[in-house]
């Protein structure tokens, strides 16, 4: 709880409460969780991160015939002629392909979709664009990608709940972090659409893979290749430079990488 000093200062700044948004884009729930800032601030901060993660659906959802990934698929469209945007997402997916031994392809089930990229890469970019406003307090929430900075409350950071593979209405681990980027990858909201894209079957042996660090599109990316390689992903992990995870096998075992950031249980949990 704020004190009456910290309450003061706020409301000195013209601070409003906490502003929440949700909004259904790039196929999944975006929520946009906004504090510490005035009316105003937050909500042309919400509309921006909304205009941009249309604009980001429109160019990169391979559902829509008229999408740049879409024309570029069917061939009416070169990489070259297509924005800088597109360029960058499939040159950092290239990227990504040869890092993770291809366990991340964005032509893993055969034609072009960069969707493991694109989401968290466009989150990221929300959260960049929130700050650059001088919003200092937020948490943006997509499909189960996260990115947080600040707090929820002055001195209190923000608490992310990672759902559980088996059970909707529970949660498999609580972190807690005042700056941080965390993607989940499943069988949550698209069935057994992860496939390795060596053999383009679904992999076995794990459940579930959650991975944070500073870049949400990384992050996203890490996350989609070590559910990928099925029993090899725990390991796999640990040999990440600057991330951290947890992965949940078949059998309910859950291995963690020592610095993967879990809300203490003594710490409050408003």
């Amino acid at each position: 709880m704020s004190t009456a000093s910290e309450m003061s200062a706020q409301e000195a700044q013209g601070a409003a409460g906490p502003y929440v948004h949700v909004e259904h884009v790039m196929g999944t729930t975006v929520s946009i969780d906004l504090r510490g800032c005035t009316a105003d601030t937050a909500e042309a901060g919400a509309a921006g991160v909304i205009r941009w993660l249309h604009e980001v659906d429109a160019a990169f959802s391979t559902y829509r015939p008229d999408s740049a990934i879409s024309r570029i698929e069917r061939g009416e469209l070169t990489i070259g002629q297509a924005d800088d945007d597109i360029a960058w997402v499939l040159g950092r997916c290239e990227e990504l392909r040869r890092e993770t031994d291809g366990f991340f392809d964005a032509r893993a089930h055969g034609s072009l979709d960069p969707s493991a990229l694109v989401k968290g890469w466009a989150v990221q970019r929300a959260a960049d664009d929130l700050t650059r406003r001088g919003v200092t307090d937020f948490c943006l929430s997509a499909g189960g990608d996260v990115v947080c900075r600040g707090g929820r409350e002055p001195g209190l950071p923000w608490r992310i709940g990672i759902q559980h593979p088996y059970d909707r209405a529970a949660v498999a681990a609580v972190l807690q972090a005042t700056d941080l980027a965390v993607a989940t990858s499943g069988t949550y909201e698209r069935g057994s659409h992860i496939v390795d894209p060596h053999t383009r079957r679904a992999p076995r042996a794990v459940v579930s893979v959650t991975v944070c660090g500073p870049d949400l599109g990384t992050a996203d990316a890490y996350s989609t290749a070590a559910f990928a390689m099925g029993h090899e992903a725990a390991a796999w992990t640990l040999s990440l430079d600057g991330y951290e995870a947890m992965t949940v096998t078949e059998d309910d075992t859950v291995f963690t990488t020592p610095g993967f950031p879990l809300a203490d249980p003594g710490q409050d949990t408003r």
